[in-house]
């Protein structure tokens, strides 16, 4: 029957609903006359009976106009649900009505119980041909799933409405092989009962005992808005059962509020951080961001991109996107113009290395605050490319900083990194002298603001470890970790980004913003993790080989030099360091030097950095 139907063209299983409901309105009348008089068809009054003989037709049509109004022909009655169930009754009332006044306005007479008779068989009738289609579908669901080699037993944590309705949506859908066993839930009032069939068995100290009662393959977390304590200790609970993870996004991020699989995306291990993402004032964010011009270099890349949206959702004046690389900023500039058509954009493609390039834009522009992201980051990379690192990182800084103090910016923020401390390496070194470029650009142009942001690594960004984790544990492993005892701090982009924008509004003019990034990360262990939150058991199903230190890479990373101290700032979460003092006549005198050995490829320029950065430590192991 599901197969013949599910076979039919649209209009015909249109006209199959509307010959059924013209014979079950008539048989509605009939049955609700022989009800009324004890089912003794001689009892009925003839004039009951002529009146429902005269008026049959007219009810009939008079019905199905108000059927076709509620939408009872158009529905996709193999996904009903209480909505379409209302959608009936208010149908079948409306049509009692109408029923009573054309009885009337035709002078016919019928006993008064006989319209509540007839509702009642037509809201039965009416419903049973629509939700009996959806209960089939069910049961041929359930029966076929129960005997299916292909069935996956899965178990839903969660026992409120959006658990309610990713279950229904479950059992609806044939396309689905998940079968929800049984639920957990913190609510002790609710253990012991019942969702839709799967049984609530405990809280979450009973998920390894389930997982093995119930043979269970997969785990759902349908909480929405779950604080990140609770679902880091949810996580770490889970990760060890060898299920795969997936879970519901925050309500807001649910279009529509409309509780699907579909909705569920995969665990990642930013939700095992356990803590909250840093919050920003978002009135001070405003305050210097709407009606303003407002540039960011590197505008494609990871926190760029990032860093433009948020922008873009602030009411700027104009938005100008700077980058070199076409196709992210292609991408990016086709997503800013459709989720905010109303905004000023210019994506412009070039290098912050070419002085002339950026100063015509500038002078084009005029903007009036700018986000310096564009840099080359990748450390090994430019361990092989030492000039690049300083032509990119430390003369693009300059250009677009003497740029920013030429044509009247008022803010400068460069983007910059943990690795700037005590650096190992000829990014984390070359970051350094960005920093020292902003501080001496403060002092020289005190008419516009020069600020740093630092931070550590950002969880997903292009080139980071979490994507190349994924790609190992998609390709069957190895996983590779270059060292076990490897340490980072990690951040969300969104959460980088936050720091970025709330270090614009405290800005004065060169400090360097410094973020509590919490405990630092085993990499080791966030190897470890993602390869359980997928499904795998590490070493097991997944090998992790460890490929050692690379070229100018440390295992641990500092947050902030000893010597320059924290200031709190009205974000407990947001720290001023004060750089230390140095001389800049000499600085520029060697950043002249600097410019010239990298233009004519130098083999010593690593020396030439350690010269301008006493902290840089050269590894006797580099190239």
């Amino acid at each position: 029957m599901i197969k013949a139907l599910n076979n039919m063209s649209k209009p015909l299983r249109r006209l199959a609903f509307v010959i059924y409901d013209m014979l079950a309105i008539v048989f509605s009348m009939y049955m609700a006359l022989i009800t009324r008089f004890e089912f003794r068809f001689s009892n009925v009054e003839a004039s009951a009976k002529l009146a429902a003989h005269n008026y049959a037709w007219i009810n009939v049509l008079v019905t199905l106009v108000i059927f076709a109004a509620f939408r009872l022909y158009s529905s996709l009655w193999q996904y009903a649900s209480v909505q379409e169930l209302i959608s009936v009754i208010m149908a079948c009332a409306l049509a009692t009505l109408a029923q009573i006044a054309g009885l009337t306005m035709l002078d016919m007479r019928m006993p008064r119980s006989y319209h509540v008779l007839f509702f009642f068989f037509l809201v039965t009738l009416t419903a049973f041909s629509r939700f009996s289609y959806r209960g089939l579908r069910i049961i041929r669901n359930n029966v076929q799933g129960d005997f299916s080699k292909t069935v996956i037993p899965t178990m839903v944590i969660g026992a409120g409405d959006s658990a309610s309705y990713l279950i229904k949506d479950i059992r609806s859908s044939r396309l689905i092989k998940n079968r929800v066993k049984c639920v957990i839930d913190a609510d002790p009032k609710k253990i012991g009962s019942s969702i839709l069939g799967a049984p609530i068995v405990g809280n979450d100290t009973k998920i390894p005992w389930a997982v093995e009662k119930y043979h269970i393959r997969e785990i759902f977390i349908a909480i929405p808005n779950l604080p990140p304590s609770r679902r880091k200790a949810i996580l770490d609970i889970c990760k060890n059962t060898g299920c795969k993870l997936r879970i519901l996004p925050s309500m807001a991020q649910i279009i529509n509020e409309k509780v699907k699989v579909s909705a569920l995306r995969d665990v990642e291990v930013v939700d095992l951080l356990g803590r909250d993402q840093v919050s920003i004032n978002i009135d001070d964010v405003i305050g210097y961001i709407k009606d303003r011009v407002v540039m960011v270099t590197g505008g494609g890349g990871s926190i760029g991109s990032e860093l433009c949206r948020q922008i873009a959702a602030h009411n700027p004046k104009k938005l100008i996107i700077f980058d070199i690389y076409e196709n992210t900023t292609y991408d990016l500039q086709l997503e800013l113009r459709r989720n905010f058509p109303n905004l000023d954009l210019e994506a412009l493609i070039g290098s912050v290395r070419n002085v002339n390039r950026v100063n015509s834009i500038f002078e084009q522009y005029k903007p009036e605050i700018v986000f310096h992201a564009a840099a080359h980051k990748h450390v090994p990379l430019m361990e092989d490319s030492p000039n690049e690192a300083i032509k990119n990182n430390v003369f693009g800084t300059y250009n677009v900083a003497k740029a920013a103090a030429m044509y009247g910016t008022k803010k400068m923020v460069l983007i910059s990194t943990d690795k700037a401390v005590n650096p190992t390496n000829i990014m984390g070194a070359s970051k350094r002298i960005c920093e020292m470029v902003i501080q001496s650009m403060e002092r020289e142009y005190p008419d516009t603001s020069y600020v740093a942001v630092r931070f550590g690594n950002v969880l997903g960004s292009n080139g980071s470890v979490i994507p190349l984790f994924k790609k190992q544990i998609a390709a069957g492993g190895p996983v590779t970790v270059t060292d076990k005892n490897i340490i980072r701090y990690f951040m969300t982009i969104p959460e980088a980004v936050s720091l970025v924008l709330q270090a614009g509004a405290y800005a004065k003019g060169g400090e360097i913003f410094v973020l509590d990034m919490g405990e630092p990360v085993k990499i080791d262990d966030l190897a470890r993790n993602l390869i359980k939150l997928s499904g795998y058991e590490p070493d097991v199903d997944i090998p992790i080989v460890y490929t050692g230190l690379r070229p100018g890479e440390k295992l641990y990373e500092e947050c902030l030099k000893a010597e320059e101290g924290l200031t709190k700032t009205n974000n407990n979460l947001i720290f001023i360091g004060k750089p230390l003092e140095f001389d800049e006549k000499k600085f520029f005198k060697a950043l002249h030097e600097l410019h010239d050995a990298a233009a004519e490829e130098t083999d010593d320029m690593r020396h030439m950095v350690k010269a301008i950065v006493p902290s840089y430590v050269i590894k006797e192991d580099v190239k």
